[in-house]
């Protein structure tokens, strides 16, 4: 069953954006993060504009973090004030990148700034989640082994500016979990993505929280970055497709209640492995994408009436 786009301008099939939509959703549940770094390329993938895709893709991402954080809520595995402080951030982070991704619009650079960002940054952060995850499995399997403590006390924890933050079990500066959300905040402009592959390690690596409340944490702040981040785009630059982010969100809220429910089955160091084995598939399909002759060498587009 064909649809037509209007923002968009193309024709796609109900069922495929559907499952599209499905499948971030379970993503979102089972991993914490908002979907958005793997539904914007598979919207690239069957024709969406780049520019469409990162603004609609933002607005799905905050369907399915809704869905997710409540599943979190329930289970008690959020920690509230991080979120805010994260938040704070992930505001600050937004304006900046609305204005580049504008910028970079204005020049005609945009979509291939956008691929761009999502090989560098998927690639990276995915072979270093990659190969932390299998240590952490490999650590696990060795009980008699010594381990190191869950906080180090490195350069985090003498910044000025703490707080205590109970469900977590840290006292730190806010001053990394505000940093954490502003770059968060630019990619989800740039990339249209929540940003859960770059917080949910931050979080892990960099700030010390334990696993069971970080993905209920992350989803709360991506869920107000990416609304806010969407009504940005929906004012500067009305790239944001209604009917694309429905059928998106049908499938998201539904997927997210199951991964929410598969995410409670699986061990912290076989989710991680998961999650960095997907963001690296995405980095590689991308990375090929960009590097190979496409079917039509030439295209013809409408430039803006001055």
């Amino acid at each position: 069953m064909q649809i037509y786009l209007p923002i968009a301008e193309v024709s796609v099939n109900f069922f495929v954006l559907f499952g599209i939509g499905g499948v971030v959703g379970i993503l979102s549940g089972l991993f914490g993060v908002g979907g958005g770094f793997l539904i914007t390329p598979l919207l690239f993938f069957i024709g969406i504009p780049p520019t469409v895709a990162v603004a609609t893709g933002a607005n799905q991402v905050v369907a399915s973090s809704v869905s997710g954080v409540l599943s979190q809520l329930k289970r008690k595995a959020v920690d509230v004030p991080m979120g805010f402080i994260l938040l704070v951030g992930g505001l600050a982070g937004s304006v900046a990148g609305i204005s580049i991704f504008n910028y970079l619009q204005a020049l005609g650079q945009i979509d291939l700034a956008v691929q761009l960002c999502y090989v560098v940054f998927l690639g990276g952060v995915g072979l270093l989640m990659f190969l932390e995850s299998l240590r952490a499995l490999g650590r696990s399997r060795r009980p008699a082994a010594k381990r190191s403590k869950r906080h180090s006390h490195g350069w985090v924890h003498r910044l000025p500016l703490k707080m205590k933050f109970r469900a977590s079990g840290l006292y730190i500066s806010v001053i990394p979990p505000i940093l954490v959300g502003f770059c968060v905040g630019v990619l989800g402009a740039v990339m249209g993505v929540g940003g859960g592959f770059i917080m949910v390690p931050a979080m892990i690596y960099l700030l010390g929280m334990p696993t069971k409340v970080v993905i209920g944490t992350s989803l709360f702040q991506i869920l107000f970055t990416s609304a806010f981040t969407t009504m940005m785009h929906a004012i500067t630059n009305q790239s944001v497709d209604v009917m694309l982010a429905i059928m998106l969100i049908l499938g998201g809220v539904i997927g997210a209640q199951i991964g929410s429910i598969l995410g409670g089955r699986l061990k912290a160091e076989q989710l991680r492995i998961l999650l960095a084995s997907l963001v690296l598939l995405v980095a590689l399909k991308l990375g090929y994408d960009l590097v190979v002759q496409p079917s039509e060498l030439y295209s013809i587009s409408l430039g803006a009436k001055g």
